[in-house]
């Protein structure tokens, strides 16, 4: 049996639920990443072009600091990503998690949170970050996808990869 992590970035909580549901479904341990420097509603208000995260997103290069780090990541042969969508795509502290371990052989499975947008092209973003992990599209979901259906979906992209 494989070990699994779900780790996720929340800004407003709802990828943390999703998150939690997931990693219950699959019997997964949980880790969230923490940025180090909290973000304020005004830094994550995307109608500014100068609030942080506008700027975070603006700068491909961007890495935001992480609080802490995941403990035994070498453990994990599986590792679900959540994140809300910002700009289309991952935010850059997905970028700077990806980049801060070795995903070498591992499976690396996105999947992201928004009202209406769609996940873009996370999955492509993340398997350059990690060239040696097997990394798959990815699927955004609302926040009331239930534990089940989480479950089936993270199955079938575990089938699928390995």
């Amino acid at each position: 049996m494989s070990k699994l992590l779900v780790a996720y970035f929340s800004a407003s909580g709802i990828t943390k639920s999703v998150a939690q549901r997931l990693a219950k479904g699959i019997g997964a341990d949980l880790f969230e990443i923490h940025p180090e420097i909290p973000y304020s509603s005004a830094d994550l208000d995307w109608r500014n072009k100068n609030s942080r995260s506008s700027v975070e997103m603006n700068d491909i290069h961007c890495r935001p600091a992480i609080h802490s780090k995941a403990e035994n990541m070498t453990q994990y042969d599986a590792v679900f990503v959540g994140f809300p969508v910002w700009w289309y795509r991952e935010p850059s502290i997905i970028d700077t998690f990806i980049e801060s371990y070795d995903f070498n052989g591992k499976i690396v499975i996105p999947f992201a949170t928004s009202g209406g947008s769609g996940i873009g092209r996370s999955g492509q973003n993340m398997s350059a970050l990690a060239p040696n992990a097997k990394v798959s599209e990815g699927q955004r979901f609302s926040a009331d996808i239930s534990e089940t259906e989480l479950a089936d979906w993270a199955e079938k992209q575990l089938i699928k990869l390995r």
